[in-house]
């Protein structure tokens, strides 16, 4: 396997659909903290997701899922990595099931995606096991889906106003 971090040329991105949309339309690229980038880049989209009704929302985040699996799986065999950080769409929809029910306003959308990163990146468990343990485009998506789960159920706490 190769370098996960490293460098994957614009062009390759911007010239496959695969690459395109793994790399969240190309916000994946950024030399530092992609994942950051791929989920503040998801918040476009969620501004309207979110007004939609709750079952097209989930009709969404069930596609979303499915199609990143897929194209996560696909853009990681194509590059020869098994989780470039460049591949950003488990970001995306990651953001996406944090934010499902939020509150409008940014302040919400703020503490969410703040959330998110958190759960992301310390991975307490069962996240950090899956992510070592799965793989192929399932894997990818795994662990950002239940880091997105798990800041969700901290969102909707603060939000319930429990402590």
């Amino acid at each position: 396997m190769r370098d996960k971090h490293r460098p994957i040329p614009p062009r390759t991105v911007f010239s496959d659909p695969v690459h395109f949309f793994a790399f969240g339309f190309g916000s994946g690229l950024g030399p530092k903290a992609p994942g950051t980038f791929g989920s503040a880049a998801a918040i476009l989209p969620f501004l309207w997701m979110q007004t939609l009704s709750p079952t097209a929302y989930l009709a969404v985040l069930a596609v979303g899922t499915v199609f990143g699996i897929w194209v996560c799986g696909e853009s990681a065999r194509r590059l020869g990595v098994h989780d470039h950080s460049g591949i950003v769409w488990d970001e995306f929809v990651g953001i996406w099931i944090t934010l499902f029910l939020a509150p409008a306003g940014w302040l919400w959308i703020v503490i969410g995606f703040a959330l998110f990163r958190v759960f992301d990146v310390l991975k307490p468990w069962p996240i950090r096991w899956l992510d070592r343990h799965v793989e192929g485009g399932l894997g990818i998506m795994l662990d950002d889906v239940l880091a997105g789960v798990f800041a969700w159920l901290v969102l909707q706490a603060l939000v319930a106003g429990l402590p």
